[in-house]
């Protein structure tokens, strides 16, 4: 796809005394994507960041395939790709004692096993990539203000209050100190993990905070006579200590293939983090890849903390929260940047929709009712995931790895022949396989449901997985559920079902015999004041169904209709298509309903 310009309806402009339509703090992956978006939908916003740049350091990598769709909605899909790691340098996730030492296993990961590969190709146009924040920030940003964002760095959030009309909010100069305020509509608080948005609107937060302490040290190293054999993200290593605190065992990430590195350690919450000296941190190093013989030069050294925090509402009426504001989590399962941009994705139509008089504003509460049960679900699963390592000390009789010389014991134990050798080494290897939850959770992207006044139920339940719901991503057009991708063809000319909704519209989608929707949806955009196109599939028409795949996912008949919502979700289906009035009818009730104005 070529790379986008602004698209969407010009905004009918801030009302009177407002200063912007909608303020975002904050400039990560949730800050940023938003400001993008809005953008990209005619909408005025500012985004306003403490911090006198981007990311500096790499953060949160993995890419999944539902975030590269946004990309590709946005029309920068071809430059993420063109700075990400690609997919097939993901794959061999890695365990063992060092780099240089003894492998307990690998799982192909990221849907890059032959077994699973079909399973992500099926799903999605996009593959998966690795991309640091270093590299997602400054596209989305600089794109953002491209297509008429205002950015401000060194402006920091201080307080909001929000009243009928809007919201004021204090913001301070951070190298004068001077303060302002800044009227908009919307204020949408993107301020990471210490969200002082989240905490001056009081949102209600469930589970235990702060469980574990890491360390993460960023250094450039030359280690690829290592790792090039067997390239992967993560390397994780059973060491002494390793599974204490931290994300289960010591890890060494690749940020740059493989000259770049990030090193995790953990640390105990309660006892602070330890002072990150030079010789502290060559010391793990040198456990972790094994041997002295490399040289290192260390580029950014910090402790984080492994969070169990998800909030429980993340909206007040004007103001809503999104990112790490609301979930917070560890890394693993590679959730963290792609829900925080997910979340924009689900919001920022919503915004773009009321501030331009189309939508009531009460269907912006269902950006609450619907990403607020998936910061929950995703905080679970990633914290679950580190439990899950446990497994491997179970496998070798450990309950840790206190005593050196008993580790040695029993991975000595894992090469000798005899029953207890043979016990342990097909006990490590299902311990090893079952990381699949963790590396291989297709169906944790691609299954989100949603249940909300911006979905209009068709009476039918929710489909019953037909396999794991966490490995297995099942593709249905049940209103709530994302639109199925497949190859259909324009023109004869290859695209994806994606492609054909999307870019800040609602879609109708239907087939040969639909015409009563397609004349319903003409009526319905003039009097609604919607961009409302049309997609007929079928023989003959402007979009044909030649590999027959999209007959076989759609789920209505060749006269049925499907409304998709502009971040590709189905808002609405009907399985036939009754007398031309009866679909007018239809298709605008369930129209005006999700916009609330019915």
């Amino acid at each position: 796809m070529t790379e986008a310009t602004t698209t969407g309806a010009t905004t009918t402009g801030a009302g009177a005394g407002l200063d912007t339509d909608v303020l975002v703090v904050g400039s990560g992956p949730a800050g940023a994507s938003m400001a993008l978006l809005l953008a990209t939908y005619g909408v005025r916003v500012r985004m306003i960041t403490k911090y006198g740049r981007l990311a500096d350091t790499p953060r949160a990598h993995i890419t999944n395939q539902r975030t590269v769709e946004v990309f590709r909605d946005l029309g920068i899909e071809e430059r993420l790709m063109r700075e990400a790691t690609p997919w097939d340098l993901m794959s061999n996730t890695t365990f063992c004692t060092s780099l240089a030492g003894e492998e307990l296993g690998r799982v192909p990961s990221w849907g890059t096993d032959p077994r699973r590969h079909a399973d992500y190709v099926l799903a999605s146009p996009c593959s998966m990539v690795d991309a640091p924040q270093t590299i997602v920030e400054p596209i989305l940003v600089g794109q953002a203000q491209a297509r008429g964002a205002k950015v401000r760095f060194d402006s920091e959030y201080v307080s909001h209050t929000q009243d009928a009309d809007g919201v004021t909010t204090v913001v301070r100069d951070r190298l004068t100190g001077a303060e302002h305020t800044v009227r908009s509509a919307y204020l949408v608080g993107a301020d990471g993990a210490r969200s002082k948005v989240a905490e001056d609107l009081g949102l209600p937060f469930e589970g235990p905070g702060a469980v574990a302490g890491a360390l993460g040290i960023i250094f450039e190293a030359d280690l690829s006579r290592f790792v090039a054999h067997r390239p992967s993200v993560l390397y994780w290593m059973l060491q002494p200590g390793a599974e204490r605190e931290g994300v289960g065992l010591g890890v060494l990430r690749m940020i740059k293939p493989w000259t770049e590195w990030m090193l995790m350690w953990g640390y105990e919450v309660a006892a602070g983090p330890p002072e990150l000296t030079d010789e502290l941190i060559r010391s793990l190093a040198v456990a972790l890849v094994g041997t002295d013989d490399f040289e290192m030069h260390v580029t950014s050294r910090s402790p984080w903390t492994i969070n169990h925090h998800f909030a429980t509402t993340v909206a007040k009426s004007r103001v809503f929260c999104a990112g790490d504001a609301v979930h917070r989590h560890p890394p693993t399962n590679g959730l963290g940047s792609n829900t925080s941009i997910q979340d924009s994705y689900n919001l920022a139509w919503k915004l773009a929709h009321v501030v331009k008089g189309v939508a009531a504003p009460s269907l912006l509460e269902s950006y609450d009712a619907e990403r607020a049960p998936i910061a929950r679900q995703i905080v679970e699963r990633a914290n679950l995931s580190i439990a899950e390592t446990g497994k491997i000390l179970e496998a070798l009789d450990l309950t840790d790895t206190s005593d050196p010389a008993r580790l040695e014991e029993r991975l000595a134990a894992r090469r000798a022949p005899g029953p207890d050798g043979a016990r342990t080494r097909a006990a490590m290897r299902e311990a090893i396989a079952a990381k699949s939850f963790e590396f291989n959770a297709h169906g944790v992207e691609h299954n989100q449901r949603y249940a909300s006044a911006a979905v209009v139920p068709d009476g039918t339940p929710m489909p019953e997985p037909t396999r794991d719901p966490v490995l297995y991503a099942q593709p249905t057009t049940w209103p709530g559920a994302k639109l199925p991708h497949t190859w259909v063809t324009v023109d004869g000319v290859r695209t994806s079902t994606l492609d054909l909704g999307g870019k800040g519209r609602f879609t109708v989608i239907t087939g040969i015999g639909g015409e009563a929707w397609a004349d319903a949806a003409q009526r319905l955009a003039g009097e609604l004041g919607l961009d409302l196109p049309v997609v007929a599939i079928g023989p003959g028409q402007p979009v044909d169904d030649p590999y027959g795949t999209w007959a076989d996912l759609r789920e209505i008949d060749d006269d049925g209709v499907l409304l998709v919502r502009p971040d590709l979700y189905v808002a609405f289906r009907a399985h036939s298509c009754p007398d031309a009035g009866a679909a007018y009818d239809t298709l605008g009730g369930a129209l005006r309903a999700v916009l609330g104005r019915a």
